[in-house]
């Protein structure tokens, strides 16, 4: 008697987990198709009966991102990196959301928790590039504009790390 139950209980958690990484695809194919609506609600109903999934928190902190909701997005990857500290990615796309605000160091202190947790994330090294040029055309500027002498080296400096596209902003989620 107890066999039938146990096999039936493992059914059970294999459907499950197949709904799970369903609704997951599904939500993910909403949003490549457009509908970020649609993708953002399924998101939502599979975090109601799944709370601890943090594959589709994740996606709903994309969609959010993508939907130009950043500050929705920011919650959801925070809450991310507090019930996952281990997890890089809702690190660096927090570090994403902090640079395109302006918030540099902020940024930076996202982008170091992502590479604690994996030194080799190629988005999180790119974006932590892109912020440390931000970062040293703020501090280069700054010098500029109070420097008396000669400041050709310097605004060298400042003529060519402007000329690096996407200098400002990271622009690479995880």
């Amino acid at each position: 008697m107890r066999l039938p139950r146990l096999v039936l209980l493992c059914v059970l958690l294999v459907c499950a987990t197949a709904a799970r990484a369903d609704a997951y695809d599904d939500a993910q194919r909403l949003l490549r198709s457009g509908d970020a609506a649609a993708a953002l609600e399924l998101a939502d109903r599979t975090i109601a009966d799944q709370p601890r999934d943090a594959r589709m928190r994740f996606l709903k902190g994309v969609i959010l991102t993508q939907s130009g909701r950043n500050a929705e997005a920011e919650q959801v990857f925070r809450a991310l990196t507090e019930d996952f500290p281990e997890l890089s990615d809702p690190y660096n796309n927090l570090a994403v959301l902090y640079a395109a605000d302006g918030r540099l160091q902020a940024a930076l202190g996202a982008l170091q928790a992502a590479l604690r947790n994996d030194p080799q994330h190629r988005a999180a090294l790119e974006n932590l590039g892109d912020v440390h040029l931000a970062l040293a055309i703020a501090a280069w500027s700054q010098a500029a504009s109070g420097a008396k002498g000669d400041t050709t080296a310097l605004r060298r400096k400042l003529r060519l790390a402007r000329e690096i596209p996407a200098a400002v902003t990271p622009s690479k989620p995880g």
